[in-house]
């Protein structure tokens, strides 16, 4: 089964621009639940975009994907502008 990590983000009034890295296995249903707010808890209350993602054939590879992004600051605004 592929597996995807992806990268969202969302226009925050605060810092201007804020970003979430996952993994999922259906990007289009994580999507809906992120912004219907039954995603992460870091995501609640916010309009999500899909800014990027890549596809794994492995969740083992996409989770160790999404552990390296999520530490990736200049990846993150760089894909966020």
């Amino acid at each position: 089964m592929a597996c995807f990590v992806y990268v969202l983000g969302s226009a925050d009034g605060k810092t201007g621009y804020r970003t979430y890295v996952g993994w999922t296995t259906d990007l289009d249903a994580r999507l809906t639940r992120h912004n219907a707010g039954t995603g992460a808890r870091s995501t609640r209350g916010r309009r999500w975009v899909l800014l990027y993602a890549e596809r794994y054939e492995t969740r083992g590879e996409a989770m160790s994907r999404e552990w390296h992004l999520k530490r990736d600051r200049r990846f993150r605004r760089k894909v966020g502008r």
